[in-house]
């Protein structure tokens, strides 16, 4: 068995024939993540006495993911594990609860070996913006994984889990997944609960899945999908047999693109491979529609504001008082506030707190929030006329390959222009799924998305699913689990 390139279906099926134990599963995991965690700074948190102690209890026969290892983004609570989503404002807050999502996965019989690295509070495009210094792209160390999930989308990629989980507020499990060669899905806002997720902004966040491929995506999604009592948000929906469902037939399928978004600005190698994938996809017997989103050109303006606003709201809870940091030499209340939160808080944080700050304080809330509000109901009306037309859309993920560590640090707005594809996605509550297509000159990934109309996930795993037969994409990156 080569363990860094085995699926989360194969590895279940193979624990429960019992040619392998979980425990064994569960020791080449955390093997792999304390050899390369040096190299790609990816886990924050490895877990090895608790993963080992779970994989022994486990017979095999627990569930679809019996015995399979997980790494959860660290903005996930898990109980007695960190929860410090990247900042040093939460410290080694380590939380008395599972998220929902989480109770799942180990009720289907997952072990969950380590918190991943990300972006500070899930903000950025990079995974540069954590207090515990940047991850690595396993396909070049001195290139971004893509932010916020970055460290979820690099153990994926670097074979040390099969399966990971992470958050999309505006493109964090696609953008991340895109830039190391996996699988990333955005599901429909409500299908899974965010009660556990630390909330950056609450009407776009959701938990994400990485795998390498659209079956494993497609078989913990149905895991972790389902209504919460505990998250009013979450839609009584039935939840499918997504992987069971699994077709490689889509002839007739109708799949829009949107030509006005290949424009200036587009990578042209990442252009060619996304048109390369509309051709395999008219070989396979899809129909190929022009669409228009005419509005999507003012998504990033409308995601920056609406999300800093959330951001800026929900964040206001952590104030060094009752977990996490706490500033010393506060004489006063007021200045251990004050001090606890400039402290704690890194600057992307902060920028975007004062951000939402301004876009909601009074003068300059309709000018700004109440604006963006009424442009975001234009973007989810855009899609709705779209998928009259079509069954799914199709677009690049991300503008360029992964780019080197640092050379966007400086420069807060063609950082925020990586999400360009990715936000009107959540702007809109769709569900968007990513999937590599090819590698670039210097041997990096290139990944298209596909987005679908609500609870339309099975579409969109179809879809892939054909693709990936018709064009499998077997590369793995240099750093790679054996």
């Amino acid at each position: 068995m080569d363990f860094g390139k085995t699926s989360a279906a194969d590895l279940a099926g193979l624990i429960s024939s019992g040619e392998i134990t979980a425990r064994r599963a569960v020791e080449l995991s955390l093997d792999a993540a304390e050899k390369l965690n040096e190299k790609l700074n990816a886990f924050l948190e490895i877990n090895r006495g608790g993963a080992l102690q779970r994989a022994e209890s486990l017979t095999g026969r627990e569930g679809a993911l019996a015995g399979v290892p997980i790494a959860i983004k660290d903005n996930i609570c898990v109980e007695g594990m960190q929860a410090s989503c990247g900042s040093r404002i939460l410290g080694d807050y380590h939380p008395p609860y599972n998220a929902f999502v989480v109770d799942r996965l180990l009720a289907a019989g997952a072990v969950i070996v380590g918190k991943t690295n990300c972006d500070e509070f899930a903000m950025g495009s990079s995974n540069e913006n954590s207090a515990f210094g940047p991850v690595k792209n396993p396909w070049d160390t001195s290139r971004v994984p893509g932010g916020s999930s970055g460290g979820s989308a690099s153990v994926v990629a670097a074979g040390i889990v099969p399966v990971a989980l992470g958050s999309d507020t505006g493109g964090s499990v696609r953008q991340p997944a895109s830039l190391c060669g996996v699988v990333g899905l955005k599901p429909t806002y409500g299908r899974n609960s965010r009660y556990g997720l630390v909330a950056f902004a609450s009407s776009l966040d959701q938990v994400g899945i990485f795998a390498r491929s659209t079956s494993d995506v497609a078989r913990v999604l149905g895991v972790i999908a389902g209504r919460d009592p505990h998250d009013a948000t979450t839609a009584d929906v039935p939840v499918p047999a997504y992987a069971a469902e699994l077709t490689n037939n889509i002839k007739g399928a109708r799949i829009g693109l949107p030509r006005s978004l290949f424009g200036e600005g587009l990578d042209a190698e990442v252009r060619s491979s996304v048109h390369a994938a509309v051709d395999v996809y008219r070989e396979l017997g899809a129909e190929i529609v022009d669409i228009e989103l005419p509005n999507a050109q003012y998504s990033i303006a409308v995601y920056y504001i609406i999300a800093t606003a959330e951001a800026s709201s929900n964040l206001a809870r952590f104030d060094g008082v009752r977990y996490g940091f706490r500033a010393e030499d506060a004489p006063e209340l007021r200045q251990m506030y004050r001090k606890a939160r400039e402290e704690g808080f890194g600057p992307e944080v902060k920028r975007r707190i004062m951000l939402g700050t301004y876009v909601l304080s009074a003068g300059y809330y309709e000018a700004y929030y109440g604006k963006a509000q009424q442009v975001r109901s234009l973007i989810k009306e855009d899609f709705r006329q779209a998928f009259e037309s079509c069954d799914a859309i199709i677009t690049p993920t991300s503008p360029t390959p992964a780019f080197l560590i640092g050379e966007k640090v400086d420069n807060p707005l063609a950082m925020y222009l990586n999400d360009i594809y990715t936000v009107t996605a959540n702007l809109a509550g769709i569900p968007g799924l990513n999937i590599p297509c090819g590698l670039s000159s210097n041997r990096l990934p290139i990944g298209f998305q596909l987005l679908g109309a609500y609870w339309s996930e099975p579409t969109l795993f179809n879809l892939a699913h054909a693709y990936e037969t018709a064009q499998p994409f077997t590369e793995r990156p240099p750093i790679c689990a054996e």
